[in-house]
């Protein structure tokens, strides 16, 4: 392995992302044209480089309105793009969620929808049901960031306060056909919690949706509990006969992305082990179970030996106590630097696959055996920094976070551990 080993998890990282663009995977799965109209509507990270793709690949007459996060917008001649807030939901997106609906409103069974639907979507289609407010959504979605809570619990909340969420797009688009192209972000790739599942089916009940906020001891405004309470908030559910005519593809996933990084590995002499995924969890304890593994590599040449890459995707969660700048992917990392302790010949790369980690315009980091050095060096004590989620004030210290810019694509987590030869 004479390769630079953060040059090499720099270029897997980019090799799954770039799986993921939708340049790549739009064309193979789009429709033929309808004898009647085609409206094209979406939102997330990746919508607006979606349209694009689709604009550019699509032999007749078009238009419509996607949604992205600031700073992710793309130039399209006939689909009008809009920019938002994400995580925390502003105006624009409830403007443009109201937008949307109206958009579909009146089509035939002549019509064809194409639906572009990406992570990051449900922040972005802040649209609330009956009694909600805005500014209850905007304070429910920042509880349940800082609350540990998964994406998919944090998802069936949201779309049990929707009024466009939870199948509600899908049934307003009837009859028109729906075809839902999707970039996930979620582990399980389940449609229904990408963006809230807008367009597909939703199984979970407002029981479910009070049952996480119970669980985590979210306070909930008098209205959205009422909604929740009274079930005037369900949505979709599957085989409702207005989503007969809505076909789903899955065009980009963290599998595609993490095979895409393993043939990196394998192209520079390493081996790549995919441990999974859709791993979930606390991104402390996640990180000291990737350390486990790691060191058995060093110490026991087992599961694997090295050179190596142990690669694994999904979306942990961070339960915040301390006051610092989170995300979850750089808190797995300095749980898995403290957890190797200096480990000779092991270095690591974890980054969101949107370029922003939490809250932060950053991805994530990388960390080599000497990281645990230079931040005590640095007057960084890892462990203080791990105890305040303060791992991008850890990393920039350092000079060591993963600065990408908007990818305008987003498959979730990406963390590889490579491991050199003993």
């Amino acid at each position: 392995m004479a390769t630079d080993p953060r040059a090499l998890l720099a270029n897997m990282f980019a090799a799954a992302v770039n799986a993921a663009q939708p340049e790549h995977c739009i064309p193979r799965f789009l429709p033929a044209p309808p004898t009647g109209r085609t409206l094209v509507i979406g939102a997330g990270k990746a919508s607006a480089a979606m349209a694009q793709a689709l604009e550019q690949h699509w032999p007749g007459e078009l238009s419509g309105l996607v949604v992205t996060r600031y700073g992710y917008a793309v130039p399209c001649e006939r689909i009008e793009i809009v920019e938002a807030a994400h995580p925390v939901p502003d105006a624009a997106g409830l403007a443009a969620a109201g937008r949307l609906l109206e958009l579909v409103r009146g089509l035939t069974a002549d019509d064809l929808v194409i639906c572009l639907i990406s992570g990051g979507g449900s922040a972005l289609l802040p649209l609330p049901g009956e009694g909600v407010t805005l500014e209850d959504k905007q304070a429910i979605s920042r509880a349940l960031l800082k609350s540990g809570a998964t994406i998919s619990e944090m998802n069936c909340v949201r779309r049990h306060l929707s009024a466009i969420k939870g199948g509600r797009l899908a049934a307003a688009c009837h009859p028109a056909r729906v075809v839902n192209l999707l970039i996930s972000d979620v582990p399980g790739d389940n449609p229904m919690d990408i963006a809230s599942g807008p367009t597909v089916g939703d199984s979970t009940t407002c029981a479910d949706a009070l049952e996480v906020i119970r669980r985590y001891g979210i306070d909930l405004p008098d209205g959205a509990r009422a909604l929740l309470e009274r079930d005037r908030g369900e949505t979709v559910k599957p085989g409702d006969a207005r989503l007969a005519g809505v076909t789903t593809h899955l065009i980009a996933t963290p599998q595609m992305a993490l095979e895409a990084a393993a043939q990196v590995a394998r192209a520079a002499g390493v081996t790549p082990m995919i441990l999974g995924d859709s791993i979930e969890g606390e991104a402390r304890d996640v990180g000291k179970v990737h350390a486990g593994i790691a060191l058995q590599v060093c110490n026991h040449a087992q599961p694997i030996e090295a050179p190596c890459v142990l690669l694994s995707g999904g979306e942990t969660t961070v339960t915040v106590r301390g006051s610092g700048r989170g995300g979850r992917n750089v808190e797995f990392l300095l749980s898995l630097a403290v957890a190797l302790n200096g480990a000779a010949g092991v270095h690591a790369v974890a980054g969101d696959t949107d370029g922003v980690d939490g809250l932060e315009e950053v991805a994530g980091a990388f960390i080599g055996p000497d990281t645990l050095s230079r931040g005590w060096a640095a007057g960084r004590p890892p462990r203080d920094s791990l105890d305040n989620n303060d791992g991008h004030g850890f990393f920039e210290a350092l000079g060591d976070a993963l600065v990408t810019g908007p990818t305008r694509t987003n498959v979730n987590d990406f963390r590889a551990i490579l491991i050199g030869p003993a």
